[in-house]
């Protein structure tokens, strides 16, 4: 199994256990309902991008047919570029969403902006490192 793979492997069930960790404090009855409506899209973006997603493309860098004989799985540098984009934007949006929903008034704004792109770069970088590699055989 490639590294890259093995690290998208990886993080996806932190990012599950961070997302299951959080579905059970937004279950449980508090004073601090505020603070846990705030969490409620990062544990949405936890469980779908970071567990799901991640899991995806960590299996389809794996596992789909290779591009070359130089680079059997795409280019490696863009997977890792990815892979940062990715998990860096899945971290600025959940502090971002905290920040937001705690203070609206504050500049935390921006920080979603930046987690979009990162975000959206993330998903054009893995059609663009795969699309060679779905074909016939």
């Amino acid at each position: 199994m490639p590294m890259l793979t093995r690290y998208y492997i990886k993080a996806s069930f932190i990012h599950l256990l961070l997302g299951l960790l959080l579905g059970v404090l937004l279950a449980l009855p508090t004073a601090a309902d505020v603070l846990f409506a705030a969490l409620r899209p990062v544990y949405l973006h936890l469980i779908i991008l970071g567990w799901v997603g991640q899991l995806i493309i960590g299996v389809m860098y794996w596992m789909f047919p290779k591009y070359s004989p130089t680079q059997p799985r795409g280019n490696q540098r863009l997977g890792w570029a990815i892979f940062v984009a990715l998990n860096g934007g899945l971290l600025l949006r959940a502090i971002g969403e905290a920040l937001l929903s705690l203070a609206p008034e504050s500049a935390s704004g921006w920080l979603l902006a930046v987690s979009a792109v990162l975000l959206f770069a993330a998903g054009w970088g893995v059609v663009a490192n795969t699309w060679q590699r779905v074909r016939e055989r």
